[in-house]
């Protein structure tokens, strides 16, 4: 990779006033405080560039050019105190912000809308988030409605379960770029890419690697995303894992679900397509612990 010569001001710039974020585990807030010094970003001493404070409590004070993110995993946002019998408990979060559009305590709503709250009116934002934000109602609906209207959402990449997360979770890529007030919606279309439907990936026998995402890359066309052009058709490539849906064709959906599939599942009708036994042994192995994790979620709230 060709790397550039900065100046002695860019420098200085990438040092101490590029990378900002927020980290409420110490523990890990150290870590990250130490790789980011490890790589030449930071000071020992002075100003930190990881706050430890909740990011989602309040309005952020500055805002940014550039958003990536993988919010912490976990669907609602809680808290841990002592009750009056020296137990431990949790209790499920609700932030209450004027910016935000609804009041949830769904965790990954709530760092959505806080991440578009982060950006410059000209920001662009690309995170990682689970396939319940893109159907689920109520407050659901109403963030996905409202992220469309004032972003250019304008990419989707799904991807393999387990990829990110924990296991059996499915997770999407959601790439939008803010735009100034207006009546006007900002998404006009969105495009899909689906690198799931057929595509089996493990953690450790076979894990996602940079090369596995060459045809997205080409498909984005990030030199110029306005000039992209589909693979799939309904004739000449039904196969076709790059498609398109106007703000129209969504916003019709029951819920303005954006959970969209058109690729038929092989597995499904032909054996031969099936993955090997290790890897189907190793994606059993997954949903089960998921499984597992899941009931423990609902012993620990049917115990509050």
């Amino acid at each position: 990779m060709k790397q550039r010569t900065l100046t002695p001001a860019q420098k200085r710039f990438l040092k101490n006033e590029t990378f900002h974020g927020n980290e409420i585990v110490a523990g890990t807030r150290r870590l990250c405080l130490m790789n980011l010094f490890l790589h030449g970003i930071g000071e020992i001493e002075g100003n930190s560039a990881i706050a430890s404070t909740d990011a989602l409590i309040a309005v952020p004070s500055q805002t940014f050019d550039y958003v990536l993110a993988n919010p912490p995993f976990g669907k609602k946002s809680s808290m841990t105190f002592t009750n009056e019998e020296g137990e431990q408990e949790k209790e499920d979060l609700v932030y209450n912000r004027q910016d935000f559009w609804a009041t949830t305590s769904n965790k990954q709503l709530n760092f959505l809308q806080h991440i578009r709250s982060l950006l410059k009116t000209t920001g662009r934002a690309a995170v990682v988030l689970p396939d319940n934000v893109l159907f689920e109602g109520g407050a659901g609906e109403t963030v996905r409605k409202k992220l469309m209207e004032t972003t250019e959402l304008h990419t989707i990449l799904r991807l393999p379960t387990g990829i990110f997360y924990a296991n059996g979770v499915k997770a999407n890529v959601l790439f939008f770029d803010n735009r100034p007030a207006s009546k006007e919606t900002a998404t006009k279309e969105v495009w899909y890419y689906d690198y799931r439907t057929n595509i089996h990936h493990t953690l450790k026998r076979k894990p996602l690697r940079f090369d596995d995402l060459a045809d997205f890359i080409a498909c984005y066309n990030p030199q110029n995303r306005h000039k992209r052009k589909e693979t799939w058709h309904a004739e000449k490539n039904p196969t076709g894992r790059w498609r398109k849906f106007t703000h129209a064709e969504l916003a019709a959906r029951d819920k303005t679900s954006l959970d969209l599939f058109w690729l038929k599942d092989d597995s499904l009708a032909d054996l031969d397509n099936l993955p090997e036994p290790t890897d189907l042994a190793e994606e059993i192995i997954e949903n089960i612990e998921a499984g597992l994790a899941n009931f423990r979620n609902v012993v620990t709230a049917l115990g509050k």
